[in-house]
């Protein structure tokens, strides 16, 4: 196990998340684009991670990148880990919560913002807190 605040064994968060959230935030997988339910919403709120709660996208960040993921211009400052990701042939940085290790997807330096960055991330792997 690595040294994130939240542990947990892998049965632990089988049990937690089920078959779908647990494919993505464990084992590193990818919804199909287009497919996510935050792909297209826009409400106000805060996202956070969809296997321990943590804060980690304010809305405002959020933009319409037409990449057929929930895209970002910048996370919460420092709730996550970035890892270099050489797997199937790319190069890319992969982004995890900090708190407990899951995978939420991956950022790219070709966002169309001042920041520069794209944080592109699985809808599966967050959860949005609503702001009414």
């Amino acid at each position: 196990m690595s040294n994130y605040p939240i542990q947990k064994s892998e049965a632990e968060w089988k049990e937690l998340l089920g078959p779908e959230r647990y494919k993505i935030l464990r084992q590193k997988g990818t919804e199909f684009p287009h497919s996510g339910k935050y792909n297209l919403a826009f409400d106000k709120g805060t996202y956070c991670c969809g296997a321990c709660g943590e804060p980690l996208f304010k809305s405002d960040a959020k933009f319409q990148s037409s990449c057929g993921w929930p895209s970002f211009d910048e996370s919460i400052p420092g709730k996550l880990e970035y890892i270099q990701d050489n797997s199937f042939g790319m190069k890319r940085t992969e982004i995890l919560c900090a708190n407990c290790g899951s995978h939420l997807g991956h950022v790219f330096d070709d966002g169309p913002t001042e920041t520069g960055q794209r944080y592109c991330v699985n809808s599966l792997s967050v959860d949005l807190k609503e702001e009414y």
